[in-house]
């Protein structure tokens, strides 16, 4: 904010941290920030109405500190957390502050310490009068690109947490999806960390570019230096951490019954990388398949171009099944996201920036109804002419034995949405005969419940039978 010409007062309960900060904005150009260890202080030296933007772990502590300087705040001024929270919580705090007229908004940011200080995602959920306040800022501190910002208003209070929280379970599912490509090439086709390294710099040249695809030819291309020896990448332990969004994605696909079978995968395979002592012992318990390159032969020029195809298409999916679950919650909440404009907010800053998002951005803007995006014609034309490629790349990977549960999750959603009929007839029927929960017939209107065998009586009316589905 402050190299874009705006007055900036830095606050922390640490003035060894205001002051670092404040010495760090003189070195860089005498940048216009002043700092405060005080929050009665703090909140004197704003302008009015004032903005304040709190960066602080979710949960508690951003209660707490909303508390310490609200008490100093009035109305009309406005409350920005940039924190990823759980967007109820987002609900509860505006309700609350509501009473005292001090605006609040919920802002996803994403970008990472590059984005902070270059130009992040900025997602803004909440009163369209504190959104028009904090808009001059925003614009001028988010990344840029050919559009315009990478911010923009997402929607009423709740929104812009909600659309972080999905960009998040977004972000889940394509470090997967790169991750099991990644073991592909090193377990099937042996190649090395160079190779690879090469490998996603070309694809990163192409409909694959993209931060996380960039960040992955850096990174194994890093020599280690520690031992001096090696790269840095096969030193690292393969047990990956979380903050909670991945969850809360999952946990919110559930609530609104929106099929998210590839982030999904995703967080369970983090869930099984952090039973690492389990993990090394089964290794010398379970056997995997012993097969050969004559067994299996695997055309390594082949397969890369299958990893290429099979990627892009299961990233497709992916963003489909994000994108579906903020519909679904923007219809139930109200909210109006405007989905081809999430698209757009995630072009640029955002760690999920890639180039297939302008393709989204696109599809979206031409049908504001589509149900899901995999049925635009231009996004569904290049995932048929992939299916073989990714076929082809999840079935090696099950005959060699390398886990690729977000790839198979991606092709299993596509699998299952192109088709007219599924095997869920038989769930249904089923369901009828052990617990009398009914039917519905393809040849004709109404409910139905059938007595199995002769041990099954009548359940009396069938329509009440209904009551509790969700």
């Amino acid at each position: 904010m402050a190299s874009h010409g705006f007055k900036v007062c830095v606050g922390n309960r640490s003035p060894a941290k205001v002051e670092l900060t404040v010495n760090r904005a003189k070195d860089e150009g005498e940048l216009p920030i002043v700092g405060s260890s005080d929050v009665e202080d703090f909140v004197k030296q704003l302008s009015k109405p004032r903005k304040v933007i709190i960066l602080v772990m979710a949960g508690k502590p951003v209660d707490e500190t909303i508390a310490k300087i609200s008490k100093y705040m009035e109305e009309g001024d406005v409350i920005v957390d940039g924190g990823n929270e759980w967007f109820h919580n987002t609900l509860r705090r505006g309700k609350d502050l509501e009473s005292k007229g001090i605006h609040f908004v919920g802002m996803g940011i994403s970008g990472g310490e590059e984005g902070a200080r270059n130009g992040p995602s900025l997602m803004p959920g909440g009163p369209k009068a504190a959104y028009d306040m904090i808009e001059p800022i925003l614009s001028k501190c988010a990344a840029q690109v050919n559009d315009g910002p990478c911010t923009g208003y997402v929607g009423a209070l709740g929104s812009g947490n909600y659309v972080k929280m999905i960009h998040n379970g977004i972000e889940y599912g394509d470090m997967q999806l790169i991750g099991e490509v990644y073991d592909i090439m090193k377990h099937v086709l042996k190649m090395s960390n160079e190779e690879m390294a090469n490998t996603f710099v070309e694809w990163n040249k192409g409909e694959l570019e993209s931060y996380l695809i960039e960040i992955t030819s850096t990174i194994l291309n890093k020599k280690d230096d520690v031992t001096n020896e090696g790269y840095v990448l096969d030193y690292v332990l393969d047990k990956t951490g979380m903050k909670g969004t991945g969850r809360w994605t999952i946990q919110e696909a559930a609530e609104r019954s929106v099929a998210a079978p590839t982030m999904a995968a995703s967080l369970d395979a983090r869930y099984i990388s952090a039973r690492k002592d389990e993990r090394v012992k089964a290794s010398s318990i379970l056997k995997g398949p012993d097969m050969t390159s004559a067994e299996i032969p695997v055309h390594k020029g082949q397969m890369l171009d299958d990893l290429k195809a099979a990627l892009y298409a299961s990233k497709v999916c992916s963003y489909a099944q994000g994108l579906g679950i903020i519909k679904s919650a923007s219809d139930d909440m109200v909210w109006n996201v405007n989905l081809s404009e999430c698209a757009r907010l995630w072009k640029g800053g955002c760690i999920i920036r890639a180039a297939l998002l302008q393709k989204i951005q696109d599809a979206l803007a031409r049908d504001a109804t589509l149900p899901n995006l995999v049925l635009d014609p231009v996004i569904a034309g290049e995932l048929n002419e992939r299916t073989a490629a990714w076929r082809r790349v999840v079935v090696v990977a099950i005959g060699y034995g390398v886990s690729t549960p977000s790839m198979s999750g991606s092709l299993n959603y596509f699998d299952s949405y192109r088709r007219a009929s599924l095997p869920a007839n038989l769930t249904q029927a089923q369901r009828d005969f052990f617990g009398g929960h009914t039917y519905e017939r393809t040849d004709r209107e109404g409910v139905f419940h059938t007595a199995w065998t002769d041990a099954h009586k009548s359940i009396g009316d069938i329509s009440e039978r209904k009551a509790g589905e969700i």
